[in-house]
């Protein structure tokens, strides 16, 4: 089992969702007694109370847990869209997380944040101080209404592999995106007791009001209720009545994924700011099980490279377009198991594999190509 560690884990939806995976977090780090006091509660493994700014005592320190991964989220509120939009303090967390993972030099780590932090300066360091040490980067936004949590919230990853090349993992993500936004209802059936809610905008320009036959907005730190004023929208999912309320606090944690036997341990004010920090349990699985997913495939078998260089050199493939047609060969094989070279009857028997048809006509459509570009290589 992989051997993790969690930075900036706040209350523990990245742990949470990487353990549900199979992984194991070793040890968490939280500077917010609020918060690590909170993540003492639901997890067996220590909670260190470190400033990870001073990065020469943490790198002592998470170096003799000896992980192979490294986990974790740098504080996001100045990249936030909710922020002031600058970058200062907290920004610099960011820095110190590629420092710290420059100098311990995992196999594998997974840095979360808000999508507008991609184009930040301070990402832009970490990320020079991540291809110096010889991290390959899949670099993706996450939509998790698309990873399986009823909630439209963006979310940054950026999944290193040490001693690789760039988008490694990109073609896993995209298999297993779905087609479809999760919804509140899908989620949870009818078991919520209610059909519309309030969500306070930030302006009264944008809507309020919103269904459960659609996903939630982001869940933000703060949680208001309607006020008298409230003028409605014309996009409002209802015109505003008496039974639109706002979510209560474990209804925010419910859309967040985090489960019911979750203990919350603070004020509500510190719960709320917990819940609308937390990155959503199901994204942090679904990530989680994209890298155990790369990491089942292991290295590249000498046919798998030869057909790379093959698809480089006399297809004229980019280096990202020839690695995505391996990792579609290879989905193929996990479904049905090819003994020789793929042929019209291996396709014909794949295509009834129930793994098969579940999934999107496109990645259906691109596995179909990887093979015929397969078994047009072999046949040469």
């Amino acid at each position: 089992m992989i051997r993790a560690v969690d930075l900036f884990a706040g209350c523990g939806g990245l742990s949470l969702g990487f353990q549900n995976a199979g992984i194991n977090i070793c040890a968490a780090f939280e500077y917010w007694d609020v918060a690590a006091n909170c993540y003492e509660k639901n997890f067996s493994h220590p909670v260190h109370r470190h400033d990870l700014s001073d990065t020469e005592t943490a790198i002592k320190t998470i170096s003799a847990l000896n992980p192979s991964l490294i986990i974790g989220g740098p504080p996001c509120q100045d990249f936030s869209h909710a922020g002031k939009r600058i970058e200062a303090g907290r920004a610099s967390l960011t820095g110190a997380f590629a420092d710290i993972i420059s100098a311990i030099r995992p196999k594998y780590f997974v840095m979360e944040n808000v999508d507008r932090a991609q184009k930040s300066n301070a990402y832009a360091y970490a990320r020079s101080v991540f291809k110096s040490a010889n991290y390959g980067l899949t670099e993706v936004v996450l939509d998790a209404s698309l990873c399986g949590v009823p909630q439209k919230r963006k979310r940054f990853f950026c999944i290193g592999v040490l001693d690789t090349q760039d988008n490694e993992l990109s073609s896993i993500i995209e298999d297993r995106i779905s087609d479809k936004h999760m919804t509140l209802r899908d989620y949870y059936g009818d078991t919520l007791g209610f059909e519309f809610y309030y969500r306070h905008p930030r302006n009264y320009s944008r809507r309020a009001i919103f269904s459960i036959d659609e996903p939630a907005p982001t869940m933000r730190g703060v949680n208001r209720p309607v006020p008298k004023g409230y003028p409605g929208h014309p996009n409002d999912a209802c015109p505003l009545n008496e039974s639109v309320r706002a979510l209560t606090t474990m209804e925010r944690a419910m859309v967040q994924t985090f489960p019911k036997s979750f203990i919350w341990d603070g004020n509500k004010t510190d719960t709320e700011q917990m819940i609308g920090n937390a990155v959503p349990v199901k994204l942090a699985e679904f990530v989680a099980s994209c890298l155990l997913e790369y990491i089942s495939q292991g290295p590249p078998s000498t046919v798998e490279l030869g057909f790379e260089e093959w698809l480089l050199t006399q297809k004229n493939y980019s280096v990202r377009s020839a690695k995505d047609v391996v990792s579609r060969c290879k989905r193929a094989e996990k479904i049905l198991p090819c003994m020789e070279k793929p042929d019209a009857f291996y396709l014909f028997t794949l295509e009834q594999q129930e793994d098969y048809k579940v999934l999107s006509v496109s990645v259906r459509s691109q596995i179909k190509r990887a093979l015929n570009l397969k078994f047009e290589f072999l046949s040469e």
